[in-house]
């Protein structure tokens, strides 16, 4: 895995195919391995570009107050350190979050912007989630338990749970065998979601946007539908009916096949 240095840190990516550079931006407690379900269908037409974002994977763990917006400047600096003047922008959740940053500050990088399960300004709701996130994440101490325990029963709908307990190990089984980050980490990057306000920003994204959503999705539920589609001009809404936060493991090939036409739309 090659690691280059992006503005104050060195920033761990991986780079796979061939075409218009699209950069992965993953959600929180993950690293650039969260998108080994779409990179294989993305890279037959793109170059892409999954990234670490800082206080992940093996990019650099600074201490101090971390935010979205930084992240946004992190993966612009990463940009300008490959090479790539303007690249399609793609998140889930913290990604999406990150995405609307970047698109925003720097919208003459962005070709196309890809928002999964995201939100434009954190609400009571929300941060009271977190927050119990970050409760059990401190009480379990090992943040692969704390993903699988504390925060996958917010990603999938009880019926994956009922129906497909087999591929739900099988992600949990993932989870452990990535990179262990540490809590510290990770009580840093929840509190950047907690803290994350681009509500001012969406008027400034010029990139044409798809916007998607699960429907049975209560952490970054459709009630951020609207906020999001009338403050960004060029965007358009999907619901994904059979899914909950993670339509990305939920409904792969629905999901791989709508955000890719989007994509693919949008590519000269």
């Amino acid at each position: 895995m090659p690691k280059i240095q992006a503005g104050s840190i060195k920033m761990n990516y991986e780079q796979q195919g061939s075409g218009e550079p699209l950069i992965l931006i993953p959600y929180l407690a993950a690293d650039h391995a969260c998108y080994a379900f779409q990179v294989p269908d993305y890279s037959k037409h793109f170059t892409c570009v999954s990234v670490d974002l800082r206080g992940t994977g093996e990019s650099d763990k600074p201490g101090g107050v971390y935010s979205t917006e930084m992240f946004a400047d992190d993966v612009a600096a990463l940009m300008q350190a490959l090479g790539i003047p303007k690249a399609h922008i793609y998140g889930v959740s913290l990604g999406a979050a990150t995405g609307m940053w970047l698109a925003a500050k720097y919208p003459d990088r962005v070709k196309s912007l890809s928002l999964h399960s995201g939100w434009h300004k954190s609400d009571p709701y929300l941060k009271t989630v977190l927050n119990g996130w970050q409760v059990m994440a401190r009480q379990i101490d090992n943040m692969p338990e704390a993903v699988i325990q504390a925060i996958f029963p917010w990603c999938f709908t009880p019926e994956l749970y009922s129906q497909k307990p087999d591929y739900i190990k099988a992600l949990s089984d993932f989870v452990r065998g990535r990179p262990k980050q540490p809590l510290d980490a990770f009580i840093q990057q929840s509190n950047a979601v907690m803290n994350h306000d681009a509500e001012a920003q969406l008027g400034k994204i010029r990139a044409p946007t798809q916007i998607t959503f699960g429907r049975h999705d209560m952490v970054c539920s459709t009630r951020f539908a609207d906020p999001l589609k009338n403050g960004i001009k060029n965007s358009e809404l999907h619901i994904f009916e059979d899914c909950s936060h993670a339509g990305l493991y939920e409904n792969v090939p629905a999901f791989n096949e709508k955000t890719l036409a989007f994509l693919r739309k949008h590519a000269t």
